[in-house]
């Protein structure tokens, strides 16, 4: 590890496209020091951290370690000064293996078998953290947990005395949060330096020695974790309080609105990976799907909206086979679908917002007059749409890729729950969303569920889980392990169901909640 004792950003500033993305930000982390770093979608966090590796240069402002100013233009100089990033969306050679991946990104890897020179350093890292890491395994075979650890390997083996965790815990199991978390304060206990992205702010406050807080691209605020609770927290982020608990009034359940039977799915590389699954879900109701990423919940998606063939069985919506049918087809049955990749899926990103605002509506009538779309009543339907989802956009005249990730997410969530579907099927809903987004879009799908319409929701947040679904089915390995109504008493042993056990009776097993 490369010796840190501090490292400052002084008055940094960046602009996009004549849009100030960070306006004069300083902040400063020290060693043994968990920094949080705290701010709504677009206030500025991502660019800051790209910055601080190297992918962005700052217009004006300086970064300083120990007290020395040093010039960062590529993530090869950042990794060279001692920092490190585990980003969002690991960065992994999936058919290749642990050492290999870990052997690619070593600056000082030998050209010739770089795997057996690094090998004992690895296994070193793996026994100090208690990483249980088989550097053999190719990394498509390993758990979401488990490559998160590579990654944090791939950044030490480096000697990264600072590690900036973007969302590190969004993919986790809890058994897996509880075991990062036990990392984290051991690498804390040796001087590492750690800057934590989250929007959990329970997280935050369990973590943090510190948190800086940004809004609209500016600092905002400074203050000690210990000292401050989840709604001054949400409060300095945007402004104002935050609701975090909702009431979920009993609705009985009313007309079925989907029929899954024993449906199969190939998944990419032609194996099952969704395996006889049934399930149904009504008018008035919520039903949710937990389970860490990569055990079958997007193939099982993708197959009810029509971006995945079934190879066995049957989906039925309000009655009607929709087995196989395309997209479109499907959409006017009445389903809209918040996809997992956005940007793949969910957008085209060279049209201009109002465009992607009314994709799959654009021949409806109310956007539409006969061979001619209506601009005048689709740019107004966009700006409210911005307004209802807090898009931050300077315009609704840019082209939607100059949106950040969050506000795309926004525009998304926005144009299908406006659509009014009787099946809203939606994957992550919130994942990076800031907790006042959050707030706003739980309380949409709510309002739906209680006006008559049917959600299927796959999440990996349990608490997202927990507070808005009447049923919970748990997935595992392309099964479930079980459904459970919203009281049930196995709640309490979830995590459990997400690592595999079957049929748990009411009060066996660990309690798994944080």
């Amino acid at each position: 590890m490369k010796k840190i004792e501090s490292l400052e950003m002084i008055n940094i500033s960046k602009s996009f496209q004549g849009v100030r993305a960070n306006d004069n930000i300083s902040m400063k982390v020290s060693s043994g020091e968990i920094l949080g770093l705290l701010g709504e979608n677009g206030a500025g966090k991502t660019t800051l951290m790209n910055i601080l590796y190297g992918i962005y240069q700052p217009d004006t402002g300086e970064i300083r370690v120990n007290g020395q100013r040093i010039f960062i233009d590529s993530p090869k100089a950042s990794i060279d000064h001692g920092i490190g990033m585990v980003h969002q969306h690991f960065m992994l050679v999936q058919n290749h293996t642990v050492i290999e991946n870990i052997a690619l990104g070593y600056a000082h890897a030998p050209k010739l078998f770089p795997q057996k020179k690094i090998r004992q350093r690895v296994v070193s890292f793996s026994e100090k953290f208690n990483f249980n890491i088989d550097p053999e395994k190719k990394v498509w075979q390993l758990s979401a947990g488990e490559q998160q650890r590579v990654e944090i390997v791939k950044a030490l083996i480096n000697g990264a005395g600072l590690l900036i965790l973007d969302e590190p815990t969004s993919v986790l199991t809890p058994q897996e949060t509880r075991d990062f978390f036990q990392v984290l304060g051991k690498m804390r206990e040796d001087g590492q330096m750690i800057i934590l992205i989250s929007h959990k702010l329970d997280e935050i406050k369990r973590l943090c020695d510190r948190v800086t807080v940004l809004r609209k691209g500016q600092v905002v605020g400074h203050a000690n974790a210990g000292q401050l609770d989840k709604r001054s927290l949400a409060r300095m982020m945007i402004g104002r309080d935050v609701i975090f608990s909702f009431s979920r009034e009993k609705i009985p359940r009313k007309e079925k609105v989907l029929e899954v039977a024993d449906v199969r799915v190939d998944g990419d590389k032609g194996y099952p990976v969704v395996n006889g699954i049934s399930f149904e879900v009504f008018r008035n109701e919520i039903f949710g799907i937990a389970g860490v990423s990569g055990n079958g919940q997007r193939e099982l998606v993708e197959a009810i909206t029509g971006l995945r063939m079934v190879t066995h069985g049957q989906i039925r919506i309000n009655d009607i086979d929709i087995t196989n049918q395309s997209p479109r087809k499907i959409h006017n049955t009445g389903v809209s679908h918040v996809p997992e990749e956005r940007i793949r899926f969910g957008i085209a990103p060279n049209l201009f917002i109002y465009e992607n605002a009314i994709l799959k509506q654009h021949h409806q009538k109310k956007f539409s007059r006969r061979a001619f779309l209506a601009y005048g009543r689709i740019k107004a339907h966009t700006r409210q749409l911005i307004k209802d989802f807090q898009v931050a956009t300077p315009s609704i005249n840019v082209q939607t890729k100059n949106l950040s990730g969050g506000n795309i997410q926004k525009l998304i969530l926005g144009r299908e729950i406006a659509d009014k579907p009787d099946l809203l099927v939606a994957s992550h809903p919130t994942y990076g969303l800031d907790v006042g987004a959050t707030e706003y879009l739980r309380n949409q799908l709510l309002k739906l569920r209680a006006e008559g319409g049917a959600v299927l929701l796959v999440s990996e947040d349990l608490e997202e889980i927990f507070e808005l679904c009447d049923r919970i089915a748990v997935i595992f390995q392309g099964s479930f392990m079980g459904i459970l109504e919203s009281d049930d008493p196995r709640i309490a042993d979830i995590g459990m169901m997400m690592a595999g056990t079957r049929d748990l009776k009411a009060g066996e097993g660990a309690d798994a909640s944080l």
